[in-house]
């Protein structure tokens, strides 16, 4: 197969576009559509201070390649959360991490989970839940006080996350299979900083594909870390993306219009979609001043303070 604009052997054909690219053209059509989706969601500009969440896979380093490449002040963010169950997750994908900010001479945030809060998420997992779920939800919560902790004392202007179409499309394919009109009303590439507190946050390759991030990131020789998080294994996420690649198979661009569609519902306010559920009161955690609903300690503060407590007591114990 040849390549649409110069007709040497095409890298990639993406069937959705109807369009197949050789290497040079792949890249440089993939750097205008970046710089295109940031322009029309009106996601930042040349002047903001852009923080990149970075994990060491694909899609993040990607994305902060792509916005160096195009000029963009982006600094990343790692965050260290002491996954090694199996194999070095967290130490491998920090490597990663370094290593291309090395290269590229960009700035990298680093911080450490356990030495910042006292234990890993595994280990906070297993104290505050005693091992029967899998830390994704103490992994998240962390991960979001951490990115908005880091953004805002940083005086960055906005967050950028590495999410593309097969994340968005999964994430709105199980909110949709259990009406979770909330996570409906809120999904979008761009969460504004709705109140003090808060950073805004934005996906500049939310329309791309898994697969093409993944050309992108191979094709420019990034190193990244290929291996999945060991407790993504079973996760309801990864069925749905299975589900959304069979039915991409029959039809190819599926995935792209049910998450474009969505936001065209979103933007003309269809009922369905609409927030009008009053917003609860946020006020400020009174140990760590990010915004909560509760009215003393937000989820962040609560969990660690009792992972640091159950610690504390298995070792007067032993």
């Amino acid at each position: 197969m040849k390549c649409r604009q110069c007709s040497q052997k095409a890298v990639i054909n993406m069937r959705q576009h109807k369009l197949a690219l050789c290497s040079n053209h792949f890249i440089d059509w993939f750097t205008i559509q970046t710089q295109r989706t940031i322009h029309r969601y009106r996601m930042f500009n040349t002047d903001s201070r852009i923080l990149v969440a970075v994990s060491g896979g694909k899609d993040s380093l990607a994305v902060w390649d792509v916005l160096h490449q195009l000029g963009y002040q982006a600094d990343g963010l790692y965050i260290h959360l002491g996954i090694e169950k199996d194999f070095h997750y967290s130490q491998i994908s920090q490597q990663k991490s370094e290593d291309f900010a090395n290269k590229h001479g960009l700035y990298l945030h680093i911080e450490n989970v356990k030495k910042n809060e006292g234990a890993s998420i595994t280990e906070a997992t297993n104290l505050t839940l005693r091992g029967r779920n899998k830390p994704c939800s103490v992994c998240g919560l962390t991960k979001r006080h951490y990115m908005n902790r880091v953004g805002l004392q940083g005086g960055y202007d906005v967050l950028v996350t590495g999410h593309n179409l097969d994340d968005e499309a999964a994430v709105l394919f199980g909110n949709s299979l259990n009406w979770q009109v909330g996570y409906l009303a809120r999904q979008h590439p761009v969460l504004e900083a709705s109140s003090k507190g808060f950073i805004q946050r934005t996906k500049p390759f939310f329309r791309f594909y898994e697969r093409e991030t993944a050309a992108y990131a191979f094709l420019r020789g990034i190193d990244y870390v290929q291996e999945e998080c060991p407790y993504a294994i079973g996760a309801k996420s990864i069925y749905y993306k299975e589900v959304l690649n069979h039915m991409e198979l029959k039809r190819p661009g599926l995935k792209q219009s049910f998450f474009l569609a969505f936001l065209k519902a979103k933007q003309e306010e269809r009922l369905l979609f609409r927030d009008d559920v009053p917003k609860e009161e946020l006020k400020a955690c009174k140990k760590c001043g990010q915004p909560t609903s509760a009215p003393d300690l937000c989820a962040f503060c609560r969990t660690w303070e009792k992972t640091r407590d159950l610690r504390a007591k298995n070792l007067r114990d032993a």
